[in-house]
């Protein structure tokens, strides 16, 4: 397995540039599946978890071509209703296929996902809502099996209320209901801006969708969906993570092709720990080279549904309060397993004690490296931002996390002068 080799207490400066977004690129694929017509999507991350979800599309009979970051997909001849445990096991998004088989073909068997360890993250939501638009659904040997028992042979127009916020669950919902017969309203939906992207793909189909960006999205059903040409937004959590890490290191960077409107939570944060933060229509500069006491202030941060402040930024928040000046609590809401990075900050000497869903972060005045490992995606990233600002080497192990959500990150890291490399190692070693 891969590792990377961080020599840190390198000042971050110049400009990087933001990639698509990994939470939008993924709904997006799969909303392929609702069209026998081409979809063109533009600004595709090239990570692991597109990959997988390629591989997953192609196994059910999609065609799909990536040419840098451009994915052609063209579901036409889709012959195969099936996503096995193998291609779904490590990717929780493998379950956004669902709603869509369903939709178009009205049946579908997919196996119950997998992905990082952070928590349950039960499906019932996507199960609950599917049966409320007339799916027949059964859970047997680990697969969700669904047909559609409407005597239309379509999934019907339905109100719908989820127990919780639930982003994948709305995106889900959002795909069956836009081939469903007659009126959808989705209340309690989530709100991201992965969700009103997806909608802007899906109106380009000629689905009629209104509400998204709200908490009720209300949808009204179409007999078939066209292809689209469409360009994925920025990711907000590769541009949030950017910006810790300059923090971190009292750097001065600029983030190019992001979208600051869905940044607002972390800014404030940013601006409250000290950073000096300027924005254009599609950048962020942040400069930390002038702190007060030469160190970021401890700011206390709860997670929360957007737009609030996101639980994937909250690992790299956090590495950044281990070197703040005085104490902060930081309260995890959305998952009940996401403070595992928290024993691997203390190996670099942080000073976190961990009660409940919440921690208390001491910062202290300098960090060292040290061999830590990565237990899931942002916890890898969270790891990244503290070994950039410790004293010494930091030798982070199990990067395969890492790559399911950044694109090349040691590569744009290096461009804004941290000393980081790539240990390329044997399947055993």
């Amino acid at each position: 397995m891969d590792k990377l080799r961080i020599t840190g207490q390198r000042v971050l400066q110049g400009v990087v540039q933001a990639s698509g977004a990994k939470n939008a690129a993924l709904p997006l694929m799969a909303a392929a599946l609702l069209t026998a017509e081409r979809v063109h999507l533009h600004n595709a991350p090239q990570l692991m978890d597109v990959r997988t979800l390629a591989k997953l599309l192609r196994s059910l009979g999609v065609r799909v071509e990536q040419e840098g970051g451009d994915i052609h997909l063209d579901a036409a001849a889709v012959n195969h209703f099936e996503a096995s445990y193998d291609l779904v096991k490590t990717m929780r998004a493998s379950i956004l296929v669902l709603g869509p088989l369903l939709a178009r073909f009205g049946q579908a068997r997919v196996s119950l996902p997998g992905g990082c360890a952070i928590g349950a993250r039960p499906v019932d939501q996507h199960i609950k809502g599917l049966q409320a638009l007339g799916a027949q659904i059964e859970v047997e040997h680990g697969y969700i099996v669904a047909r559609v028992s409407t005597p239309s042979g379509r999934l019907r127009g339905a109100r719908i209320t989820t127990d919780m916020v639930t982003v994948t669950g709305t995106e889900n919902l959002m795909m069956a209901a836009a081939l469903a017969e007659g009126e959808t309203l989705i209340d309690n939906a989530a709100r991201e801006p992965e969700i009103i992207d997806l909608a802007n793909l899906l109106r380009g189909m000629g689905a009629q969708i209104s509400g998204d960006g709200s908490s009720q999205i209300r949808i009204q059903g179409v007999q078939s969906l066209q292809g689209v040409e469409h360009r994925i937004i920025p990711d907000r959590i590769e541009v949030g993570t950017f910006l810790c890490a300059a923090l971190a290191t009292r750097g001065d960077i600029t983030v190019q092709g992001a979208e600051p409107t869905h940044q607002d939570a972390l800014l404030d944060k940013l601006r409250e720990a000290g950073a000096h933060i300027d924005t254009g229509a599609d950048w962020i500069r942040l400069r930390a080279d002038a702190l007060p006491g030469g160190r970021p202030r401890a700011v206390s941060v709860r997670t929360t549904e957007y737009p609030g402040f996101a639980t994937d930024m909250q690992a790299q928040f956090m590495a950044v309060n281990c070197l703040a000046d005085g104490a902060a609590r930081m309260t995890e809401t959305i998952f009940e397993n996401r403070f595992m990075h928290v024993q691997e900050l203390v190996r670099l000497g942080a000073q976190i004690d961990i009660d409940g869903h919440t921690c208390v972060v001491r910062g202290v005045p300098q960090l060292s490296g040290a061999n830590v490992m990565a237990t899931d995606l942002r916890a890898s990233a969270g790891l990244v931002v503290a070994g950039l600002a410790a004293e010494g080497q930091t030798q982070i192990d199990r990067i395969y996390h890492l790559d399911r959500g950044y694109d090349a990150m040691e590569v744009k890291l290096r461009e804004l002068g941290a000393d980081i490399e790539r240990i390329k190692t044997s399947p055993g070693g």
